[in-house]
């Protein structure tokens, strides 16, 4: 049986790409700022009902510009339980990244634990977006307008999420999208920086272009970090239809939603109050026993289904983070790092795999025993309300 990965990338048609792509041959305009990229950075402004966007090669050199033309210094305050481009981001700038644990309800920063984390060398607040879940955005615009703090979201896993109706591009002083081929959407590669002041584009396309700002003028120690025109294309190609995507998606994620909404051992994240979702993860967290998420995980390998421990590890507890930070400061985080699993979603999973994936996670059986999920719940697991 063909495996069902963990994620799949959404892609127009072929014929739609090739004649998106087709006056390139004839401009031999393939980066720096073409046309492609012009149309796409406008048509992304407008989806994402924001004014300010500029466009990057992808969200991880977009994140570290926007931290580079904000000027920080010294210390952000952040979140373990992200990717570790997160983390790497600050790091590679030269700063100090302090980590605030997460909230057990949608596992994004704990603003409860926000203030006493700061001190006269924090800088700013960079809070991560988890699986479409928004931060509590007025609470983190309190705090960091009460210390004259910069904010700069990881929105990596939020393109096109609303808030009361508000685009999530609009919060704070930056936010960063990731168009990576494994997102909601992609542009093969990609990212974009969303911002508030207006006078940030120029240093934002200044620092992705080597720093370059004029013929001979190198005013900033910069980098490569452009979209090129065929990313470009892509996305212009995939926007067309990101409406429909969200909405196959969402379809998956109410088919799981019913399967395993009341099996006892699993705890399920409760759509947000307000909140207009993209649907772009599906994880599930088994309570107690760190080993039943990876049985389960193991469990659906030999059925070539392929899920996710994301995000484990912490970031806080990588391998080139030795001896430099403690996850046991961000208990919340560990606990659910150590049991969370993120289903396979994409948005032509058929219902019929979606049900599959859930029989398979229900029963529980392996060739060495048998791991009823209903018995694990009554005995081992308990369940988090």
């Amino acid at each position: 049986m063909k495996p069902i990965q963990v994620t799949r990338s959404s892609m127009p048609a072929f014929e739609e790409y090739i004649a998106e792509i087709k006056d390139l041959w004839e401009s031999h305009w393939l980066t720096n700022m073409g046309e492609k990229h012009k149309l796409f950075e406008k048509q992304l402004a407008h989806y994402l009902d924001t004014p300010n966007v500029t466009l990057f090669a992808n969200g991880h050199l977009a994140l570290e510009c926007a931290i580079a033309a904000l000027n920080l210094t010294g210390e952000v305050i952040t979140t373990p339980f992200t990717f570790a481009s997160t983390t790497h981001a600050i790091v590679r700038n030269g700063l100090k990244p302090v980590f605030c644990d997460i909230n057990l309800k949608d596992y994004t920063l704990d603003t409860d634990k926000l203030e006493s984390l700061i001190s006269e060398k924090t800088s700013a607040i960079l809070p991560v977006h988890v699986y479409g879940n928004i931060c509590n955005v007025q609470d983190i615009e309190r705090i960091a307008n009460k210390y004259n703090l910069k904010v700069i979201y990881d929105a990596a896993h939020a393109f096109g999420v609303t808030v009361n109706g508000k685009g999530v591009a609009n919060f704070g002083d930056a936010s960063m999208f990731s168009f990576h081929a494994t997102k909601v959407f992609n542009t093969i590669e990609g990212g974009a920086i969303t911002f508030k002041n207006p006078a940030l584009r120029k240093t934002l396309d200044d620092i992705k272009n080597f720093g370059i700002t004029g013929p001979e003028s190198v005013e900033y120690v910069g980098g490569n970090a452009k979209m090129n025109e065929f990313q470009a294309a892509m996305g212009i190609c995939n926007l067309r239809h990101i409406k429909r995507e969200i909405m196959k998606r969402k379809a998956v994620v109410e088919r799981y939603r019913e399967s395993l909404s009341d099996i006892k051992g699993i705890k399920l994240v409760e759509p947000q109050i307000d909140v207009e979702s993209n649907y772009s993860y599906f994880p599930i967290v088994f309570n107690k026993e760190i080993m039943v998420r990876d049985e389960i995980y193991e469990l659906l390998r030999k059925h070539n289904i392929i899920a996710r421990k994301y995000f484990y590890p912490l970031t806080n507890s990588l391998n080139c983070y030795q001896d430099r930070f403690n996850s046991n400061g961000t208990p919340v985080a560990k606990y659910i790092a150590e049991r969370v699993l993120t289903l396979p979603l994409y948005a032509d999973l058929a219902l019929e795999d979606v049900d599959r994936i859930c029989k398979i996670i229900i029963s529980g059986n392996t060739d060495k025993k048998n791991l009823n999920i209903n018995q694990i719940g009554r005995e081992r697991v308990g369940i988090i309300r």
